[in-house]
């Protein structure tokens, strides 16, 4: 096994060195092959390390003990973005004070949503700095001047070294700072690349220090690995207050800002934009942005009432079934969970007769949109069905619930908001749970919503069958 080897040059003297792992940062006296703490295997890199003194520490507040009655604090210290979708995913607004660690697929809007963040904060008279690493100060001017970002409280800086970077920010203290991107800062007091898990570590921690001391909101922008996550220590996601992914591919318009981690707001929050030639725009109702391209009257395809975050969202769950070419049938899913949907097979063909088990089967959400909640099982067992009897699903039809080992169709939450959306959409039924999450032998009853939606509550897979056509 090779491992990367990062040693001071020039002095003639060997350093002190651990082994790290790149993925989490547990750090070890020799190399492993695997991660005691994350199991990832081939990950340990050797850093040379700098020894400080005793008294010496990088790392302190200063501060001293305070009753919890004493402290001020308001929602009203938020700073509003002006674009109300990410201020829906911070949970209403930039928190003073707070680190926001920003990760997506290179060049899917993140340096291009930021630029639009400050040339609104900029309009409203707030000196806000933008530190590059990776663009020069010419390159930004030009995507700025595309995205109407032109302010002159907008300040650009560019420079990768840590010490440098504080001391203006000390000089010229901004109301909002960007980093773009943590893994190309890195700080004099080691000697290991830009990047390492070492470099990322310092430099993470030193301006969270900052943000926290002096009160003002530091953005971190991070790279990605190829499965998606953001690079470098998975500590790094632990010390910021919050954690935002974006979402989407070059082959759909739309992209998604998920929060994963937010210590100000409800988590799994989303923001839904699309990208244009002057950069992103806000999707102010994503259930008809992800409907627009449905067919109408095709056999496997359903839709269904997702809850992201706190908001509501009709999602098409569309499903192919063929007639296997091999020994074994395969089974695709695209946004949905691939094992949720082997085990709905398994329920079909053992409660309703349905035998797709020699089939394969392709399941796919439409608009590349990631579904992790139990209540689009009923959309996936009725989008399969239409599609192995080759019976389009009745027009203006939504299903959801879960669907448990025996056939029963299990209660989720929030039934009444998903069912006001669907309402509000135009659809005219609604099969959904009989009973109500968390709420004994009640059904969801509501005169404004009946009015608009007939509602039509099941209790096994037998019964959707039955009115599902």
């Amino acid at each position: 096994m090779k491992t990367e080897v990062i040693r001071k040059s020039g002095t003639g003297k060997k350093g002190k060195t651990l082994f790290f792992c790149s993925n989490c940062g547990q750090q070890a006296s020799k190399w492993l092959g695997r991660c005691p703490s994350c199991g990832e295997w081939n990950t340990f890199v050797e850093e040379e390390i700098e020894e400080l003194p005793n008294n010496a520490s990088t790392f302190r507040y200063g501060g001293a003990p305070q009753s919890m009655a004493a402290i001020e604090a308001t929602e009203e210290d938020r700073v509003l973005t002006g674009i109300a979708e990410l201020d829906r995913v911070l949970g209403g607004g930039i928190v003073s004070g707070s680190a926001v660690l920003i990760g997506g697929d290179p060049g899917i809007g993140k340096s291009t949503l930021l630029l639009q963040v400050f040339e609104k904060l900029a309009a409203k008279g707030l000196k806000v700095l933008y530190v590059s690493g990776e663009e020069s100060a010419r390159q930004i001017k030009l995507r700025g001047k595309r995205l109407g970002a032109t302010a002159s409280e907008m300040l650009v800086l560019i420079e990768v070294e840590l010490e440098s970077i504080l001391a203006r920010l000390d000089e010229l203290k901004p109301a909002v700072v960007v980093i773009d991107s943590i893994q190309t800062i890195y700080s004099t007091a080691f000697s290991s690349t830009p990047g390492s898990v070492g470099q990322v570590r310092e430099a993470a921690g030193k301006l969270i220090l900052f943000a926290k001391k002096t009160g003002i909101p530091v953005f971190l922008v991070g790279h990605v690995t190829k499965d998606g996550s953001i690079a470098g220590p998975k500590i790094l996601e632990h010390m910021v207050d919050t954690v935002l992914y974006f979402e989407g591919d070059s082959g759909h318009a739309y992209r998604i800002v998920r929060c994963i981690k937010n210590r100000f707001g409800p988590t799994h929050e989303i923001g839904v934009f699309e990208m244009r030639d002057n950069g992103l725009a806000e999707v102010a109702n994503p259930s008809a942005f992800f409907l627009a391209e449905r067919p109408e009257g095709a056999a496997g395809s359903v839709v269904a009432p997702s809850i992201e975050g706190t908001r509501p969202i009709l999602i098409e769950v569309q499903s192919l079934v063929s007639a296997t070419s091999f020994g074994m049938p395969r089974r695709t899913a695209i946004g949905v969970d691939h094992n949720r949907v082997s085990l709905l097979c398994a329920v079909m063909d053992k409660v309703c007769g349905i035998h797709v088990g020699n089939s394969d089967i392709f399941i796919n959400v439409a608009g590349g949109v990631k579904i992790e909640e139990t209540a689009t099982d009923l959309g996936i067992v009725a989008a399969v069905s239409s599609s192995f009897l080759n019976r389009p699903i009745a027009a203006g039809t939504v299903v959801f619930g879960e669907v448990g080992l025996t056939g029963e169709i299990r209660a989720v939450s929030q039934s009444e908001v998903r069912i006001k959306e669907a309402a509000r959409m135009g659809f005219k039924r609604c099969i959904f749970p009989g009973k109500v999450s968390g709420e004994k032998n009640k059904t969801v009853k509501s005169g404004a919503i009946e009015n608009k939606i007939e509602l039509i509550p099941i209790r096994s897979l037998g019964e959707l069958l039955e009115n599902i056509f």
